[in-house]
């Protein structure tokens, strides 16, 4: 059954205009409560609020997916300290800026973190990551430092909030460039020039080429690969993990090997499996912190497993 259209003019002047109003009022509120005090309250709303939303059926199908041998009492416990990380993500967009101020000890710095930050001789590089604790903190963190980076991100629908979640996220500087083939150019640009390119790796890419997660294929985006051997440029894998409320770890592992093989597509596979692999096991010891509500995987994997 094909997919009903919604209202353009229902979006255009009601919701749109609602969901604006409700996120700068959070905004505001969120301020003017201590910033530790604003993540917990986060974190409650998450759990106990968030949570009763029909996409917590869609969380608890991945958790499943993903940990076949756990309870249904293991993903309820999982699913709810997700909603819990994500409220506690949602309201400290208010607070990026003190979060990632190198005077507030909130972002420890950890493994090749610093030789990144204060090393510039290592640009170009391209720094992978996903949806791990407070994935908006690695941009911010890189600005607070003079770090050239350019983040790639996906712009929210609503014209409305699309500013203002700009503003947020470059509160310290840093540049954003939005996924798509305006997004590449400015990719391309920015290790072009001699500088640093954020990406997320694990949201499914329609287009992209079927990797191992979890043990299921995954349509996974293969420009971090691709990008990297046309510039002959390092990647890093940078793990994000919440040490408290509004305060976290970040932790650039050691280089991926860019293969040389003669065969592009095999080369970027290569680097693609062990990006998963490692991908999977940061989550694995930390599943709450990851963003379950993606649907991940292709339909067959689901419907195998319903059946």
């Amino acid at each position: 059954m094909a997919k009903k259209r919604r209202n353009p003019y229902f979006l255009r002047f009601v919701r749109y205009p609602l969901e604006a109003a409700g996120l700068y009022s959070a905004v505001w509120l969120m301020r003017c409560l201590p910033i530790e005090i604003a993540s917990n309250f986060g974190g409650w709303l998450g759990r106990n609020v968030f949570c009763r939303s029909a996409k917590n059926e869609r969380v608890k199908r991945n958790l499943r997916l993903a940990f076949p041998e756990k309870t249904e009492q293991d993903v309820d416990l999982i699913a709810r300290g997700m909603w819990d990380n994500l409220g506690r993500v949602a309201i400290e967009y208010a607070f990026l800026g003190e979060i990632c101020d190198p005077l507030s000890g909130r972002v420890e710095l950890s493994g090749l973190a610093n030789s990144i930050i204060f090393n510039s001789d290592r640009y170009p590089c391209i720094l992978a990551s996903g949806h791990l604790a407070n994935w908006e903190v690695l941009p911010v963190m890189a600005a607070s430092h003079g770090v050239p980076m350019t983040s790639i991100i996906r712009d929210p629908n609503n014209p409305l909030i699309r500013k203002k979640l700009h503003d947020l996220r470059v509160v310290l500087g840093g540049k954003l460039a939005s996924k798509g083939p305006d997004g590449v150019k400015q990719a391309m640009a920015a290790l072009r020039g001699g500088k640093v390119l954020a990406m997320l790796i694990d949201q499914k890419l329609n287009g992209g080429i079927a990797i191992p997660f979890f043990g299921h294929p995954a349509m996974t985006t293969p420009a971090v690969a691709q990008l990297a051997l046309r510039y002959r440029c390092p990647i890093l894998l940078v793990r994000l993990e919440r040490t408290g409320p509004a305060r976290f770890r970040v932790t650039c592992h050691s280089e991926t090997a860019l293969p040389n093989s003669g065969n592009l597509k095999n080369d970027v596979q290569d680097i693609m499996k062990l990006h998963n692999k490692v991908l999977e096991g940061w989550i694995r010891e930390r599943p709450t912190e990851w963003l379950w509500l993606h649907r991940r995987w292709p339909d067959s994997v689901y419907e195998q497993m319903a059946a």
